[in-house]
């Protein structure tokens, strides 16, 4: 099991690595000039761009900015970022993220406790009037775009009836001293829009991925044996079929992380939340380096933890995954 562990570990740092490679590599070869977007607020003669290109490190060669790069980020010092100037990009990044981790993790929490709950439901229920109804909206919210979802929600919920904020993530007008009551309850108006908008356009893989895992898992013998012996259905489903379905959850959970970084990028756009989704689009727009590689970097991060998280606990949850 130990030596399980390790090479599991060094093999999600090799991939983290050579992600990082490919990452930087291949936004060098992209088009478009990161000095673009800084040229069009105020026109810059070409001593100012050469002026800019060393101090960004644009005119050293790849295998150059490469090596500054990982130095600097090896230290903690990811450099500083060219679309938000003079910003650093580990500044920028600590601000957006906890933004990021309120959205993802609340989508994370409705996404997988309702989904797993209606996807049990929908396998006990197999065929009947409760099962169709299910399969038809979340086939519905499976194929609804997220950002016109979202539109909508816009439309009835804060334009038309006032329920909840548009957008951003708090009201400008309440004091940072007021009671935290005040504060907690405006974050969570300002929340409900976008994490309902992002959980219903990810909760339908949710739901049928239990549901499939489930009717696999009610045909077994071990189900069968336990009804035979009297137990009540609801803990035959849950204590006993509900545990063996949920590995193929679990996967998606873990694949599903990166949301606690990025949120969806389209949903930040629409709400203006402030998370690393939309600086992330910000800079892939304006060709920002240091502060692509630095997401690029959180994102890789995430979908890797994800994965060994995952490995980690199907490990310990089912024997039959252990390495002899």
């Amino acid at each position: 099991m130990t030596g399980w562990a390790i090479r599991r570990l060094l093999q999600a740092l090799v991939t983290f690595v050579a992600s990082l490679l490919i990452i930087f590599f291949v936004m060098r070869i992209a088009p478009g000039d990161p000095l673009v977007r800084l040229d069009t607020n105020s026109p810059m003669d070409p001593e100012q761009v050469r002026v800019l290109r060393e101090r960004f490190g644009l005119d050293q060669p790849f295998g150059s900015q490469l090596w500054n790069w990982t130095r600097g980020a090896v230290h903690g010092d990811f450099g500083t970022s060219i679309g938000h100037y003079p910003e650093t990009v580990g500044r920028l990044l600590s601000t957006r993220l906890p933004a990021s981790l309120i959205l993802g993790g609340t989508v994370l929490l409705l996404n997988f406790s309702a989904g797993v709950w209606l996807g049990v439901l929908q396998a006990r229920h197999r065929g009947g009037r409760v099962d169709r109804w299910l399969t038809r909206v979340s086939v519905a919210l499976y194929a609804m775009p997220a950002f016109w979802l979202g539109l909508m929600l816009i439309a009835v919920f804060s334009l038309e009836w006032r329920l909840f904020p548009a957008a951003q993530m708090h009201d400008p007008f309440i004091s940072p001293d007021a009671p935290w009551t005040l504060r907690l309850t405006d974050l969570l108006r300002h929340l409900f829009l976008p994490a309902v908008t992002l959980s219903a356009a990810t909760i339908a893989g949710t739901m049928r991925l239990q549901r499939t895992a489930m009717i696999q898992t009610l045909r077994e013998d071990f189900v069968r044996a336990a009804r035979a012996r009297g137990l009540g259905e609801s803990r035959v489903v849950w204590r006993h079929a509900w545990r063996n379905a949920l590995f193929p959850v679990l996967t998606l959970f873990g694949l599903s992380l990166p949301l606690l970084v990025t949120g969806a990028v389209f949903v930040e756009y629409v709400f203006n939340w402030p998370g690393l989704g939309g600086l992330a689009a910000d800079a892939i727009a304006g060709r920002d380096y240091p502060l692509l590689m630095g997401t690029a970097m959180l994102v890789t991060a995430a979908v890797l933890l994800g994965g060994v998280i995952t490995d980690f606990v199907q490990h310990a949850l089912d024997p039959r995954t252990r390495p002899r």
